[in-house]
């Protein structure tokens, strides 16, 4: 089973832990199409190539910024793994970004170039996808969320697991036509798990039209969206709280019969306030040793992050002289 990787340079102010597996159990996917990015402080980064980790350092990368996302490549649609790769490998040549604007103009672009990249050949050909959730981590500012797909970001802590994303799934586009009412999209979205997709990247997006695929991505805002998830916009600055952590994970963790049961567990794990890599080993161990009813075979991929508490007199950011002194380490839809 392939390892968690931990060994990333974010203190003092996170610790960051990811792990991505083919699946748990005695039915597994023939490959994992899931992928991660991390971008540490140093700029040493990480990223699955061939299913297999890929360590590398991002050249003038900035001391001090940071980069999470995970991405659930679509292999109902073909090219799955190719699709979450190539994006993971986007990310690593995409530059800083310190501001909700410049990222949300970044990731839009390389969608754009991405989507150019995998026209479809022939006809019948469909365009393949890839989730994304990422937040990105600019020094002394708030993280930055953008987030497309149903891939979540969950708040955890030993009393609530709070999911901090909005799915982009057919439910989600029947709420923004006011056709389905908070408790009706609760049920649909957390209560069961369907394999069906609103919007991914590269493939488009069904938010703008329905009755077609779209290509630009569609940001989910305040504006549009009821305002029982308006707090929940898709790109965002979102403040870490202390004492909680974040987890971003692919749709595996929650592909059964009843999700948010499994999930109301989730806070047993985070009790003690364990470690990034502790905690998702907890996951997992979890999923492998109790596994909640009607688990289908999916890939899995968890990535943490705990805001670390630091003194008021603390160097919030890594001392220039220390970069480079950290050697890379080990390093239909679904």
């Amino acid at each position: 089973m392939p390892a968690t990787l931990a060994d990333f340079r974010f203190a003092p102010v996170f610790d960051v832990a990811v792990a991505s597996r083919v699946g748990c159990g005695p039915s597994t996917r023939a490959e994992n199409q899931d992928n991660f990015v991390v971008i540490d402080f140093d700029g040493r980064a990480c990223r699955l190539q061939d299913q297999q980790p890929y360590c590398a350092t991002v050249d003038g990368w900035p001391a001090g910024h940071g980069r999470l996302a995970v991405l659930d490549g679509m292999g109902g649609h073909g090219h799955g793994r190719e699709a979450a790769e190539a994006l993971a490998a986007a990310l690593l040549e995409m530059p800083p970004c310190a501001t909700l604007d410049a990222l949300a103009g970044r990731l839009d672009a390389i969608h754009a170039s991405l989507q150019a990249r995998f026209a479809p050949q022939g006809a019948g050909a469909a365009r393949p996808g890839t989730t994304l959730t990422l937040l990105e981590l600019p020094p002394g500012a708030a993280p930055l969320l953008y987030h497309v797909g149903d891939s979540r970001l969950y708040e955890l802590d030993a009393t609530h697991a709070a999911a901090m994303t909005v799915d982009h799934v057919p439910a989600t586009v029947a709420a923004l036509a006011g056709r389905l009412d908070q408790a009706g999209w609760w049920r649909q979205v957390h209560g069961r798990h369907t394999p069906q997709i609103a919007q991914a990247f590269i493939l488009g997006n069904a938010f703008a039209d329905p009755a077609r695929l779209s290509d630009p991505l569609f940001a989910l805002t305040p504006h549009n969206l009821p305002c029982w998830l308006g707090h929940l916009a898709d790109r965002r600055p979102l403040p870490l709280r202390p004492g909680a952590a974040y987890l971003l994970a692919t749709d595996g963790f929650w592909s059964c019969t009843q999700p948010d049961g499994f999930v109301a567990g989730w806070p047993a794990l985070a009790a003690g306030a364990p470690d990034a890599a502790t905690l998702v080993e907890r996951l997992f161990g979890r999923l492998e040793n109790d596994p909640p009813p009607g688990l289908q075979p999916d890939n899995l991929t968890a990535l943490v992050v705990r805001p670390l508490a630091r003194h008021a007199d603390e160097t919030v950011l890594p001392v220039e002289a220390d970069r480079g002194s950290h050697p890379a380490g080990s390093h239909q839809r679904k």
